[in-house]
This record gives C-alpha cells, sequence and structure tokens, in this order.
C-alpha cells in the first residue's frame, strides 16, 4: 500500500499508531475519532494514502463510500443515533487537518439540536467508554458483512 512516513493514519493502517478499529477490509479502515463530536463518531480511511479526495481515482473513492455506507449503518445501530452526518474536508481552506483522505461518520441526537442545525463541540472520552463504543460498532457492522 501506498504511504506517507510521518502520517498518523498510515500509521494507525500498519498498527504503529493507537486506534479503536472498528471495521477493515482490502481498501479501507474505520476507527473512532479520539476526539468525537459525538459517541460513535467514526473515521473512514483509503489504506492508500491520498492526501484529497480529488487525488484518488474514481473506482477507489467508490470502494471508500462503499465502507461508509456499511459502517454508517452499524454506528447508527450501536449508539441510537436520531440521524447521521457524513463530512469529508479536503485542503486546509476546507478544515482539513489531516492530509490522508477521510470521511466523518458523525452520530447525531434530536435532544442536541432540534433542528440539527449547529454541530456539538469535541469531547474526550475514556479508554473504557472508546472501547465499549468501539466492541458494539464492531458488533454492528459485522453482522451487516
Amino acid at each position: 500500500m501506498t504511504r506517507a512516513e510521518d502520517c498518523i493514519f498510515c500509521n494507525i493502517i500498519e498498527r504503529h499508531g493507537p486506534a479503536d478499529i472498528v471495521y477493515e477490509d482490502r481498501h479501507s479502515i474505520a476507527f473512532l475519532d479520539i476526539y468525537p463530536l459525538n459517541q460513535g463518531h467514526t473515521l473512514v480511511i483509503s489504506k492508500k494514502h491520498y492526501a484529497t479526495l480529488d487525488e484518488m481515482p474514481p473506482d477507489e473513492v467508490g470502494l471508500l463510500f462503499a465502507t461508509v455506507a456499511k459502517v454508517m449503518k452499524g454506528v447508527r445501530e450501536a449508539v441510537g443515533a436520531d440521524g447521521i452526518n457524513i463530512g469529508q474536508s479536503n485542503g486546509k481552506a476546507a478544515s482539513q487537518d489531516v492530509f490522508h483522505v477521510h470521511v466523518h461518520i458523525i452520530p447525531r441526537f434530536s435532544q442536541e439540536s432540534p433542528e440539527g442545525k449547529t454541530f456539538p463541540g469535541r469531547k474526550k472520552l475514556g479508554k473504557t467508554e472508546m472501547e465499549e463504543i468501539g466492541r458494539k460498532i464492531r458488533s454492528k457492522v459485522q453482522r451487516r458483512s
């Protein structure tokens, strides 16, 4: 697989960096965001290093988003979300912080914003809580595979 030496997501793919992995196949990997907007906030990334989506061949974009669809359903069921936001940023001007293509799956709950017009703030969850959420999501996604 193509990788970038100093990329945190490439390190996660190679198991050199910590992550609560909830799904993996030949092309992509999904893991919990360490500073989630809500419980279950998950990132889906390509196993090949591309800084932005426009660098990816269209067929690989399709494989990535097939994983997003599968994981999204598992996240929603695992945390009992009322809705899901899917987010993907390209470039610094679009607030991309890690320059390895990634897609955010963000569970949303009716009580946080009645019209869903605002995003919740980032949270820092404990290790035990992250592991439990990860187990639930893995279980739900595996049942769909």
